[in-house]
């Protein structure tokens, strides 16, 4: 008995029959993966090669069905997931867009640090003092988490963040130099929005989802002078990787927080 292909063939044209574009990720999903999945798998490619920007409308479902030669049950299934991993966003009567950082519920969903009174927005933005913007060589332990080689050229920030003018979060981030080639430290300055909202619009990259550490830790005496803090006070350290679509990583975030004020509020599903 020969083996069975990736993908079933059925002769009614009326059923999802994974033809033409769909044929290409044979490769790239299992063969186990439901139609849906690799419907959604084909949506990702298109949204990281920047045929959708963020903010854009995507096709209707109608149109993404034939495309992809499936049924628009199978498509929407496909968008409901990308919808609930806020990859997209649906918008009654209007569509469905790309989701991006510089809208609101976006913005958010990447700050965990929440005020007493349980209302981000209650703030206002945070106030941003960018210290440095240079470039730099990978170490081996950020060459690892970012997937490149050690010594490669990486560019390193290092912010303080306000709320109500006290000094709240202390940031280093290392990101690959060459998607983010321009990026200055007068450039972040001069922009008003998220950082990850000016990383979508001036590098086309998006960060999608990220994995985090947390512990508490003691600051040294140039972390206390930056945050305004004493050295027997523990702070909140968070350490992230940040991912482009496809679990690409585009960011290591190592992050003091001040919690005396504030709380680290995630939401476990």
């Amino acid at each position: 008995m020969s083996a069975q292909p990736p993908f079933l063939a059925v002769n009614s044209p009326t059923q999802d029959t994974p033809i033409g574009g769909l044929a290409s990720a044979a490769q790239q999903t299992p063969a186990f993966s439901p139609l849906y999945q690799q419907i959604k798998v084909l949506i990702l490619q298109s949204l990281q090669a920047g045929e959708w920007k963020p903010s854009a409308s995507i096709p209707s479902e109608m149109e993404l069905a034939s495309r992809f030669k499936v049924s628009q049950g199978t498509v929407r299934k496909a968008i409901d997931e990308l919808a609930a991993e806020n990859l997209l966003v649906r918008r009654q009567g209007k569509g469905t867009f790309v989701a991006t950082h510089a809208e609101r519920q976006i913005q958010y969903r990447f700050l965990k640090l929440i005020p007493d009174n349980g209302d981000p927005s209650s703030e206002g933005p945070a106030q941003r003092n960018i210290i440095d913007c240079k470039r730099a060589r990978a170490s081996v332990e950020i060459a690892r988490a970012l997937a490149i080689r050690s010594g490669d050229a990486v560019l390193q920030v290092r912010r303080v963040l306000s709320f109500a003018s006290i000094p709240t979060i202390l940031e280093d981030l290392w990101l690959p130099a060459a998607p983010f080639k321009g990026l200055t430290a007068e450039r972040l300055r001069d922009y008003n929005g998220p950082m990850y909202a000016l990383f979508e619009t001036e590098f086309d990259v998006r960060m999608v989802r990220a994995e985090e550490k947390i512990r508490a830790v003691l600051p040294d005496s140039e972390q206390c002078e930056l945050l305004k803090t004493s050295a027997q006070s523990p702070l909140l350290s968070v350490e992230r990787i940040a991912y482009t679509y496809n679990d690409v990583p585009m960011e290591v975030r190592r992050g003091l927080y001040v919690t005396s004020r504030h709380y680290y509020r995630n939401a476990l599903s």
